[in-house]
């Protein structure tokens, strides 16, 4: 839109006229001769301006081929898509990406004794709102464009199902809005705009600043500054005074702010809490832009019954009928080994799973123990060459490496299984799934990116109890009893079930409006492809 903006500027000398957001005159050239200026631009052999000729066909299809009326001359409505425009922001996009100024002057510039002038404005407004509504319905920006750990198919937009549309909407800003995803998710994040933006305009941020760390009962002129602060985000509820001692009702609220913002929630303001109060609302108004853009790429239904895995929030989530029915914490992939995005279909539940080492892992974790102790994994695990079990003493491991490996490693159920009892299976070409885990410290954290990729749960047993206990002939007995057998069990399920693995920095949660921290780095990325210019 960046380029499309600066062509249209470049393109449209001859049209000077005064900025401003009321049209100079009512009067236009009559419908027919507006019409055969349409047909005389779209049919003549030379290239119209990037804006038209991008979707100049869809647009010869509307106005000629169909018989699609002049929606924007003369109408009144040209006025109420520049606002639209101009507070794009209210979008999650950014008003400087669209020729307002300009836009303003082509409808200023429509001269009633010139049908073409009334032409070329009718065409580009058509032309912008078709980009417009792509921007609001698929994004900005192709996601594996951004990250290749995105895997999300790009959305495509019908342009004349659009432009026939039109013609069925007296106001253009409604139209426009039901081209944005209509999930909650997106929603929220939107009603989240309007206050950060609100708070923005009143400038009156406080500004904390780093300090000794500040624990109930302790005195620091800083507090009124905090107390201050948190009565914006709607944490504190008490009346605001300046006192400098860090009293009880604070506690409260720096324990309510911190929950929202995904730290430890013990009312301990330490370096981490500090900086999460000293965002500004224009640095988190970009935040929940960049996730309103990830919502974009998002299916337009996530399924009446689905699960949701927020990896930047270390949770689950299970949605039933727009309702969350549960949430779980999880484990996700560490930094190095991040946990992609995408979305799939939870198809069987395995009981007492086995775990078929990632060659990755096989390679240079196992391999330099193998090396000093080729019965090092003997107790717990199968090793197989070329498909056939095999004997861990028979092999020299010395003579093995990566790319010459022709080994797999398979751990049998049992205590140590690093799946744990109970795996969920949402097959996939990333090799990603949820499961259960013997080490459970890891939940204790409050960042939880420690896996190699695949999702761990805190209540796996629990979940698999719920979702195994819906299916013909099994019940809760059964799968506490298949589970102490020890046998390795498939459940498939009859239906299955949509999975969404995402990457949301900001959303509407258990808490409230709250945010996470970057800790992929994706926000930055997604930042840079947006802005073409550093987050930071």
């Amino acid at each position: 839109m960046r380029l499309i903006a600066r062509l249209l500027v470049t393109v449209f000398v001859l049209f000077v006229g005064q900025q401003a957001y009321a049209a100079k005159s009512d009067r236009v050239p009559s419908r027919e001769g507006v019409l055969g200026a349409l047909t005389e631009i779209l049919n003549a052999p030379e290239r119209q301006p990037l804006p038209i000729e991008r979707v100049r066909e869809a647009l010869k299809a509307h106005y000629l081929d169909n018989g699609g009326s002049i929606y924007w001359v003369g109408t009144g409505r040209m006025t109420p898509f520049i606002q639209r425009l101009e507070d794009a922001q209210f979008d999650g996009l950014n008003s400087g990406d669209y020729p307002v100024e300009t836009l303003i002057d082509v409808r200023d510039s429509v001269d009633p004794d010139d049908p073409r002038s009334a032409a070329q404005a009718e065409l580009y407004y058509s032309a912008f709102f078709v980009a417009y509504a792509a921007d609001l319905k698929i994004g900005r920006v192709a996601p594996q464009k951004v990250d290749p750990r995105l895997f999300r198919s790009r959305k495509s937009i019908d342009v004349l199902r659009v432009l026939t549309d039109l013609n069925k909407q007296r106001n253009p800003g409604t139209f426009l809005s039901s081209f944005e995803p209509q999930n909650e998710h997106y929603q929220a994040l939107k009603r989240m705009m309007r206050i950060y933006s609100n708070q923005a305009d009143e400038g009156n941020w406080p500004v904390i600043g780093q300090g000794v760390a500040l624990k109930p009962g302790m005195r620091d002129p800083r507090i009124p500054r905090i107390r201050s602060l948190l009565a914006l985000t709607g944490d504190y509820e008490w009346q605001v005074t300046d006192s400098p001692v860090y009293d009880e009702q604070l506690a409260i609220a720096v324990r309510r702010f911190q929950q929202r913002h995904g730290l430890e929630a013990k009312g301990l303001i330490g370096k981490q809490s500090v900086i999460a109060m000293d965002m500004k609302p224009e640095e988190r108004i970009n935040q929940i832009m960049l996730n309103m853009e990830r919502w974009r790429w998002m299916p337009d239904s996530l399924g009446d019954s689905h699960f949701l895995v927020n990896l930047a929030a270390f949770e689950l989530q299970r949605v039933q009928s727009s309702v969350i029915v549960e949430r779980m914490d999880v484990v996700v992939g560490a930094v190095a080994t991040q946990t992609p995005e995408f979305s799939d279909e939870l198809e069987y539940v395995e009981l007492n799973p086995t775990w078929t080492v990632p060659y990755s892992i096989a390679t240079k974790e196992m391999l330099p123990k193998l090396r000093s102790n080729p019965f090092a994994y003997a107790a717990d695990f199968d090793v197989f060459v070329n498909g056939a079990l095999s004997s861990w003493g028979s092999i020299n491991w010395e003579s093995y490496g990566p790319g010459k490996f022709p080994f797999t490693f398979r751990q049998r159920p049992g205590p140590k299984n690093a799946l744990g009892k109970v795996k969920f299976m949402l097959p996939n070409k990333h090799n990603i799934y949820l499961h259960d885990t013997p080490s459970k410290d890891k939940f204790a954290s409050t960042t939880r990116a420690f896996s190699h990729g695949c999702i761990r749960l805190s209540r796996p047993v629990e979940l698999a109890h719920k979702l195994v206990g819906e299916v013909p002939g099994w019940s809760g007995a059964l799968v506490d009893g298949v589970l102490a057998s020890g046998k390795q069990t498939r459940v498939s399920l009859p239906t299955h079930i949509p999975v969404h693995l995402v990457y949301a920095t900001a959303f509407k949660g258990e808490n409230g409006i709250e945010f996470r921290p970057d800790v992929y780095g994706r926000d930055r990325k997604l930042y840079n492809a947006l802005f073409g210019r550093s987050a930071s």
